[in-house]
């Protein structure tokens, strides 16, 4: 099948459908922003997909031709999903794969971004194997974004060019983030904690953003460390170059670094292409407790939007404004808690950038939680860390209280006294 124009292949996709679109590092920019440019060919397209990196799909003038369904909520869609153009899908990103097998969100149209074939006409998933794996699987048609900037990841990633209906050839650059731009003082101090936990032979799983690259920042004296996790960034390079992660002590996939996406800069693309020692596999099998547990001492590391003093954790809503989704931290905190030696923990900030508490008496109204009082087990902040496992609801609030920013201690404490006292 030769290489089509945009135009050819996005003939596929008609009024009613509902198209994937595959994401974050692999978002098919190209593709959609032109598929958005002919907004006026289509009524009701149903676009779903987890993080988007590039694109804007929150422009008002697409409602009329465009429905935003998303499954994790990102910058890209934020504002059509909380503004009626679309909504939430609440599901562990785990799941996600079985919308689609099941037929709960049956796909018409799959729109990748792919390596270009090999010797053997496979291309690679590249940076985002995640849910985009059973979207290849699942939908009617293929349109594939062939892009040599593309690293070619080994795993799960690998897909036959003829399963593509239409395939366009692009030559952009990636989007790219670095995390290590994010830190200061506060990330660093909580980085500090919370590396202070892992032990020598831990399998670790990383969240997103600046406090997994600081915690990552401080593990150099440790060995034998393994990758078991969601997603990973830049963070992880010199330790697996340094042979700090070497996998050795890992019970599944013992010699490997496991991750479903990748999200970072060039030189992690770089690093990733055409590297056996890096497996990207599908989310259903690296977010699976069943999976994670299997693995000794494996050490989740999370954050949080709120946490109330019972040690419920707030991650993916701002009240009823929905800023991300559910993602993995369930998978990885109770994979975590049922391994052996495992360590769950939830790190953040104890202020918000506006100085207010993320250590609170009661959730905001409508904030979604995604880590039951539960599940959760350790909370680090930049002010120390805390174990909530085993201890009652007062004992908690007092705990959690110790770990708090000093400006808000006094009025928790208050808040304290009105419940326990």
């Amino acid at each position: 099948m030769p290489y089509v124009s945009v135009e050819q292949a996005l003939s596929f996709i008609q009024s009613g459908m509902r198209v994937f679109l595959h994401g974050s590092a692999a978002t098919p920019i190209h593709l959609i922003k032109h598929l958005i440019a002919q907004k006026a060919r289509y009524n009701n397209v149903e676009l779903v997909s987890i993080s988007q990196k590039g694109v804007d799909l929150n422009d008002h003038s697409l409602k009329d031709h465009f429905y935003i369904n998303s499954l994790f909520v990102s910058e890209a869609n934020r504002e059509s999903v909380n503004s009626g153009m679309g909504d939430y899908v609440p599901v562990f990103l785990s799941e996600i794969p079985l919308l689609f097998k099941r037929n709960f969100l049956p796909l018409d149209v799959a729109i990748l971004h792919v390596s270009p074939p090999d010797k053997h006409g496979y291309c690679s998933l590249g940076t985002s194997v995640d849910v985009a794996r059973a979207a290849v699987q699942c939908a009617r048609y293929v349109i594939a974004q062939v892009n040599p900037k593309m690293p070619r990841t080994h795993g799960d990633a690998f897909v036959p060019f003829s399963r593509f209906d239409a395939a366009v050839w692009v030559e952009d650059d990636l989007p790219e983030v670095s995390y290590a731009s994010g830190n200061d003082a506060i990330h660093e101090k909580i980085g500090k904690e919370v590396a202070s936990l892992v032990e020598d032979g831990a399998t670790l799983q990383l969240g997103i953003g600046t406090i997994p690259d600081s915690v990552l920042r401080n593990l150099s004296h440790l060995k034998n460390l393994g990758l078991h996790t969601e997603m990973c960034s830049d963070g992880v390079i010199p330790l697996i170059k340094n042979g700090i992660i070497n996998n050795s002590a890992k019970r599944k996939m013992n010699g490997y670094s496991v991750t479903s996406f990748l999200m970072g800069t060039r030189a992690l693309y770089d690093f990733v292409d055409d590297n056996p020692g890096v497996k990207v596999l599908d989310v259903s099998y690296v977010n699976d407790p069943r999976i994670i547990c299997l693995n000794n001492k494996v050490t989740a590391i999370n954050s949080a939007v709120e946490i109330d003093i019972t040690g419920q954790v707030c991650s993916d809503s701002i009240g009823t404004y929905q800023y991300s989704g559910i993602g993995g931290q369930m998978d990885f905190i109770r994979g975590a808690a049922l391994s052996e030696g495992g360590k769950p923990i939830i790190a953040l900030p104890s202020v918000t950038h506006k100085g207010e508490s993320r250590i609170v008496s009661f959730l905001k109204p409508g904030a979604g939680v995604v880590t039951t009082r539960g599940h959760i087990h350790w909370v680090v902040t930049e002010y120390g860390k805390v174990n909530l496992f085993g201890m009652n609801m007062e004992q908690r609030a007092k705990a959690l209280i110790k770990i708090a920013h000093p400006m808000h201690r006094e009025a928790l404490e208050k808040e304290w006294v009105k419940r326990f006292a």
